[in-house]
Formats: structure tokens, sequence, C-alpha cells
């Protein structure tokens, strides 16, 4: 499933201005959160409508809570169909996690590395594309501690796949983020994940508490060992879409598009 290619930038509604302008010559798509964008019409949805037009999008969503023991919400997964299919989004990514549990819990809390962890959220990844009449793209996820493990993050995620027999956003960042965090390797992590499964990929920065605790904020530009980790994902897996991160302390669009050419760049070095 290969539905996007080069180089995209998670869209903040505050550079709607900046990108609405004329078209960019290094991004090739955009990606959504589609909560944030679901509620509204008028001018704003008007601006959202123009650059859809424009552009290749893909969603990221946010609230999907595949892990959570709360039951789906369906009728969420339709009102997200709805607008895929209005702006022709053929790929929708969630997190390989929950957010809900008896209510809203406004966070991305880490699933438990066990087989019937695994297995129920499988169950679950396979009723929402049974919805959408779509493959749905599970990210993995950055955590800070790993409750009743029972196996490993790697062990967990292919587990996972294959079960629901779903796709992969394979987030760079994260992996870098757990590698030091939990004490593993991660070039051997991202060597060992499945090439077929893996759509498009994630590259953000982070924030450094410790040596040893890195908290994943996509609050700042990305540093020298996860730009080399993405070529060595590239080299791995062969190249495949990547979207940059920006959530917060937003540079002016010169700094992002800087960030923009230097993944295009590893892209055209994995590819000689």
């Amino acid at each position: 499933m290969t539905l996007l290619s080069g180089v995209g930038l998670g869209l903040r509604r505050e550079m709607l201005a900046s990108v609405s302008q004329e078209k960019s010559a290094v991004i090739d798509f955009f990606e959504v959160a589609p909560e944030n964008w679901l509620p509204f019409g008028g001018a704003l949805g008007k601006q959202f409508r123009a650059l859809t037009e424009r552009y290749a999008f893909a969603c990221h969503g946010l609230s999907l809570s595949l892990g959570s023991p709360d039951p789906l919400d369906l009728d969420f997964v339709k009102a997200v169909k709805q607008f895929l299919q209005q702006h022709q989004i053929k790929l929708y990514s969630e997190h390989l996690s929950y957010c809900s549990a008896g209510g809203h819990l406004y966070d991305l809390m880490p699933i438990p590395f066990t087989l019937a962890a695994a297995r129920y959220t499988a169950e679950r990844i396979m009723q929402v594309q049974d919805i959408l009449g779509q493959q749905l793209v599970v990210e993995n996820v950055s955590y800070y501690a790993a409750p009743g493990q029972e196996m490993s993050e790697l062990d967990f995620t292919l587990e996972v796949l294959q079960q629901a027999d779903c796709a992969l956003l394979l987030d760079v960042n994260n992996v870098y983020v757990n590698s030091v965090n939990h004490g593993y390797n991660a070039r051997e992590f991202i060597a060992a994940l499945p090439s077929e499964r893996i759509v498009y990929g994630h590259i953000a920065g982070h924030y450094t508490e410790h040596e040893s605790l890195l908290i994943d904020t996509h609050g700042s530009a990305v540093c020298d060992p996860v730009w080399q980790l993405l070529q060595h994902a590239y080299d791995c897996h062969g190249v495949f879409a990547t979207v940059l991160e920006r959530d917060f302390n937003l540079p002016p669009m010169p700094e992002l598009e800087a960030e923009l050419w230097q993944i295009k760049a590893c892209q055209q070095r994995a590819g000689q």
C-alpha cells in the first residue's frame, strides 16, 4: 500500500496563512489530525478544502484509543470515514496506544506488552478497518513505563501488525526516544521491522530531561542522531514518505522548510 511519496508536513492551523499562498517546492503532502478539522466549516473549512484540492493528505488520529478497555467509539469512526471520503484522503493512521478508560485521559498511554493485549488490540483494529473499508496504519509510540510487560516492544508491535494485517507508520524519533529511555538498540529495532508493512514515517524533535530520559515533545528541531536513524531506516527498508512533526514552538516557515529539505536529501542519498 504505497499511497504517499516524498516529504510531508504536519499541518497546524497557525501554518495556514503561509502554506496557502503558493505551492511549496519541498512539501509533497500534509498530515492532519481529523479531530482538529472535523468540527470546522466556514472560512476555515474552505481554506482546508482548498489545500486538499492542491496537495495529497494523510490523516493521523489522536483519539481512536485502540488499546482502551472502553468500547470503540463507532460513531467517531464513521465520522472519520466520511471526512476521509469528503477530502479523498487514502491514509488514516493512529497511535498504538490508548487514551480513554472510563473517560478521556488526554494522553497517549502505553498498552501492556502482553500477548493478550496484542490480540485484543488487533481485534479492535480489524473492527475499525471493516468500518472504514481500508487498512488502518498504526504508529509505534513513545512510552515512559511498561506496566505488566511480558514481551518486548518490538515483539508486541510485530504481533499486532501480523494479527490485524494492518500497516505501520514508523516514527523514527519515537524509536530513538524509547531506545534511550529503555536501553535498547534503535538500529536493530528498526532493522527488524517488516519493510512491506511500512507505509510512511514520522520524524520530530524531543526534549532532553536527562541523558537517560528523553521526552517526545515535537517542540524542537530534529537532532543529529535522529537524522542518522532516519537514514538507517531508508537503508534498511527503502525510501518511504516521511512527515516532519512540529506541534509547538513553531519557527518561521523557512526553518521548517530547511528540515523538510534535509528529509529529501536523506531520501535522495538512499536512492542513489
